[in-house]
């Protein structure tokens, strides 16, 4: 590091040669002016106001103007004749606790370090003392013509000087604070609270300017010929707090990373209905075709009684059963018919086999109506030669008549 000052520590008799040096540095990126037209760079000239002329730095001096608007030259050596004890000494003044130093008077920071090798122990002996002490030493100093006031800590295994504004530099809060009288809850500080805990210790290592990073960025995509693309502005965050419970508790969940719940908007409650009332809303349709097959079922097993007579008829005397004999030869559309007589009757005592029915095919409907009809008329020609015999053997033992019974035909 490059010193900007020498001189000595006067610690009672001891006196400590040192340097001071810049302990801050400044990263903020300079911008010179320039003329827009050929980007030709504009510089301040020094013109002396009565003459119009320009003047070198020889000719340039210091002066005091008075309110009055007179100035009064001040030369170099009326400066010099004053008497500035500081002017190449840092005298301590005392030693207070740091907390006694209002951060408000903090100015400029320097490192001071020792000048020569005989400097090494005084200078150590001073660190060691203020570390012990945990204390910070107070002590007036003259830099770039003026008396400053400064306090000297330890950093490290440095002593560093902080340059300190005079107190009637500091101005005072009046005005400042609100003219209202603003009245805080439990439940709001407790909030504030633990929006503090949440967001932790700050590692000022980790924090940097963003800002002069963009506008790095920028100047080397400029140099570079790229075309730059403006980035989409953000909303200003500060403003009027319209409620500031709802303000802390957004705070707290976006310092947890949890997602922020949004100001005056409702949630859609769905209700969750049971797998029964489910059932019975989604459901309808398939309740209407049971009940529609239900009663169709109850329409074929009531229908089956006079089919049922049919088929009785069968049994019946052979003149009955002529007419039908002659039904049942009218074509295959009428033996296509006989098996619907057959199936309601079945039916009506078991819906299964009806429905197994019902999906066979035409061509085998039509195949076992043929062979039901032609059966039935067997069966019933044997019934009527039974009865005949059995009827003339009934007459033969009784002595009435041994002649066959006559067989009515009715028309």
């Amino acid at each position: 590091m490059r010193s900007i000052w020498n001189g000595a520590i006067s610690f009672g008799l001891v006196s400590i040669p040192v340097k001071l040096m810049n302990a801050t540095e400044n990263h903020s990126i300079s911008f010179r002016q320039i003329h827009l037209a050929d980007g030709g760079r504009i510089r301040y000239r020094k013109v002396c106001e009565l003459d119009e002329r320009e003047v070198s730095g020889a000719e340039t001096g210091k002066g005091y103007q008075d309110p009055d608007g007179t100035v009064v030259p001040i030369t170099d050596e009326d400066l010099a004749s004053l008497p500035l004890p500081t002017a190449k000494t840092i005298e301590i003044e005392g030693f207070v606790p740091a907390s006694a130093v209002d951060p408000l008077q903090l100015d400029s920071a320097y490192y001071l370090a020792a000048n020569g090798v005989p400097a090494g122990k005084p200078y150590a002996l001073l660190r060691e003392a203020l570390r012990r002490s945990e204390k910070v030493a107070v002590a007036k100093y003259a830099l770039r013509g003026r008396e400053r006031l400064g306090m000297l800590r330890v950093v490290d295994d440095v002593i560093a000087l902080h340059g300190l504004l005079w107190p009637d530099e500091i101005r005072g809060p009046e005005g400042v604070a609100p003219e209202t009288d603003v009245r805080i809850r439990d439940a709001e500080l407790d909030l504030a609270d633990a929006l503090m805990n949440t967001l932790g210790e700050a590692d000022l290592d980790t924090l940097h300017d963003d800002y002069r990073e963009a506008v790095e960025e920028l100047v080397a995509a400029k140099a570079a010929g790229e075309p730059v693309e403006p980035e989409g502005e953000e909303e200003p965050g500060g403003g009027e707090v319209i409620d500031l419970m709802a303000a802390l508790e957004n705070s707290v969940r976006a310092a947890k990373g949890s997602p922020r719940q949004d100001d005056g908007e409702v949630a859609d409650v769905h209700p969750i209905e049971s797998g029964r009332a489910a059932s019975k809303r989604g459901g309808g349709g398939g309740g209407t075709e049971k009940a529609g097959g239900a009663a169709a079922e109850g329409r074929g097993a009531k229908g089956a009684g006079p089919e049922k007579k049919a088929s009785d008829e069968a049994r019946e005397p052979a003149a009955k059963k002529k007419a039908a004999a002659k039904k049942s030869s009218t074509g295959t559309t009428t033996a296509k018919k006989s098996p619907a007589k057959k199936s309601p009757a079945k039916k009506s005592s078991s819906t299964k086999s009806a429905a197994k029915k019902s999906s066979a095919g035409k061509a085998s409907a039509g195949k076992s109506a043929a062979s039901e009809s032609s059966a039935k008329k067997k069966t019933a020609a044997k019934k009527t030669a039974a009865k005949k015999s059995s009827s003339g053997t009934r007459r033969d033992a009784s002595g009435t008549s041994s002649r066959p019974a006559r067989t009515r035909t009715s028309a």
